[in-house]
């Protein structure tokens, strides 16, 4: 018989914990068409309880990433619209879907929001092209939008938002107040200008997007869009090297958030280094969870393989496949 080899036996089991990560891996992308297939969510912007719930987005939660077509993505507009096809369409806590967007689709940390509206060039014109000012002072110029003579570059006149009563207009002006569009409690102080104001409700305040695309909010966020005052009064906004992000462009989007596997990502956060965002809005609850997941898990070999020898012994065949014990002759 063959000695037993210490360090064949680690590779093996090596070998096999690689397998089984790539499997698990492989049916995760084949599942959702994206690779990473997963997100681990590093703030508590879609947080809905402090103490973090399963069912809505907390920090240190894995996300999986859904790829699909930019078009399919239901806005929170037309969610609540009653004459919308995607009426009551709900996505982790609230209507609309969340999405993962590059932030002006440059480089850097994705941004997991939910897409509130989705503004829509409605009358256009052909730019002059040979022109510094390619459009009139009233249009929009959209470098990358095609034409209707098939070039790229487009002067938008008038902009409609499906889900609304906002149609075929030169500014957006939206109040999410259940007469415009559905009601989106805000409970935030909004300042514009030398006056301060109390929004209960988002309000689109007079806006002319720089191109079409979505307009997105973390739920957390009390109104302050990531499109910036531009867009609402008082909003911060988003930003990336180059400014406060504009509409979320359909090439920004990496992906529309799926399921959710709690707690799990928080290992990332406390291991990510000196540039991570770190454990800082993780709630409480999900490091109780995350450690009692740990201990069950853990734990349960021992537990199981004790609970089946007392099972096993109390049956006939227990004492047969007891080793025999020989002694020796004298």
């Amino acid at each position: 018989m063959e000695g037993h080899d210490p360090l064949r036996s680690l590779m093996l089991e090596l070998l096999l914990a690689v397998g089984m990560i790539a499997c698990l891996v492989g049916a995760m992308f084949i599942h959702t068409g994206s690779m990473p297939p997963l997100v681990v969510v590093e703030s508590k912007s879609m947080i809905h309880e402090e103490q973090g719930e399963i069912g809505s987005i907390d920090a240190g939660d894995l996300i999986l990433v859904h790829n699909q077509p930019a078009g399919t993505i239901v806005t929170f507009a037309e969610a609540t619209d009653k004459n919308h096809r995607s009426y009551g369409h709900e996505r982790h806590g609230m209507e609309g879907d969340v999405i993962i967007y590059a932030k002006n689709g440059e480089e850097g940390t994705p941004i997991i929001h939910r897409a509130i509206l989705r503004v829509v060039a409605e009358q256009t014109a052909l730019p002059d092209r040979e022109a510094d000012m390619p459009c009139s002072e009233e249009a929009t110029y959209d470098a990358q939008r095609m034409a209707s003579d098939g070039q790229v570059g487009s002067c938008i006149l008038t902009w409609s938002v499906p889900g609304t009563t906002v149609n075929d207009v030169v500014n957006i002006t939206v109040h999410f107040d259940g007469s415009d569009a559905a009601y989106y409690d805000c409970k935030r102080p909004a300042h514009s200008g030398e006056t301060y104001l109390v929004e209960p409700h988002l309000v689109i305040w007079q806006w002319q997007p720089t191109h079409e695309g979505i307009l997105t909010l973390g739920d957390n966020n009390k109104c302050s869009v990531d499109q910036g005052a531009q867009a609402t009064n008082g909003s911060s906004g988003v930003h990336s090297p180059s400014g406060i992000v504009g509409p979320i462009r359909d090439g920004w989007v990496l992906g529309v958030a799926g399921g959710e596997i709690p707690w799990l990502g928080t290992v990332k956060l406390m291991i990510g280094g000196e540039d991570s965002y770190g454990t800082q809005d993780v709630p409480l609850s999900s490091f109780t969870a995350l450690f009692t997941l740990l201990a069950v898990v853990l734990l349960s070999p021992f537990v199981s393989e004790h609970v089946f020898k007392r099972i096993l012994s109390r049956s006939p065949e227990w004492k047969w496949a007891q080793p025999v014990e020989v002694g020796e002759e004298e």
